[in-house]
């Protein structure tokens, strides 16, 4: 292994249209349509804080799923079509499947215990259910597990924003 410049793709920062990268065939790394609505929405929520990693011929190493988000709305159009790429030059091609799984491995797993204190925490700051639902791509039920709050108690955070109920209408058939 040879000395590798780890400040070189940094410096080739750029910002290029989507149609311009291509997929890789070899990704092990699969992802639900939960969790690239959730990508989607840290990308609105944080702004775009990870570039796409790629060969100079503009295959993906890193960032597919960065890359498949950006060509839905609304980002499509935020980002006039863009992407933020790196380019990394490796010498063969296990180099760049090496970068692919390491990036991702790299990135770990959510421990059940800090979870929960997150969880926990938003709470007590008073975010509600629905909002840290939709921050951290979680359903409601996924809250209320991670809350160690009583079921009564959950119910009650579900519905403090909730002030008015609409009138229970009656449907009969004509």
């Amino acid at each position: 292994m040879h000395d590798v410049d780890i400040f070189a793709p940094l410096g080739s920062l750029q910002w290029i249209d989507r149609s311009r990268l291509k997929a890789n065939d070899y990704n092990p790394n699969k992802v639900t349509r939960e969790n690239l609505n959730l990508l989607k929405q840290s990308i609105l929520t944080n702004g775009w804080t990870l570039p796409i990693v790629v060969r100079p011929d503009m295959t993906i190493i890193d960032g597919f799923h960065r890359w498949m988000v950006s060509g839905e709305e609304p980002l499509i159009t935020k980002l006039s079509g863009k992407v933020p790429v790196v380019i990394v030059k490796h010498t063969d091609s296990a180099g760049d499947i090496y970068g692919t799984v390491t990036h991702n491995r790299a990135r770990g797993t959510h421990l059940l215990g800090p979870m929960k204190a997150i969880v926990q925490r938003l709470l007590t700051e008073g975010k509600s259910v629905n909002e840290i639902g939709k921050q951290l791509g979680m359903r409601p039920e996924e809250v209320f597990r991670l809350s160690e709050f009583s079921r009564d108690d959950f119910l009650s955070l579900m519905t403090k924003d909730v002030k008015t109920y609409s009138k229970a209408e009656l449907i009969t058939k004509l």
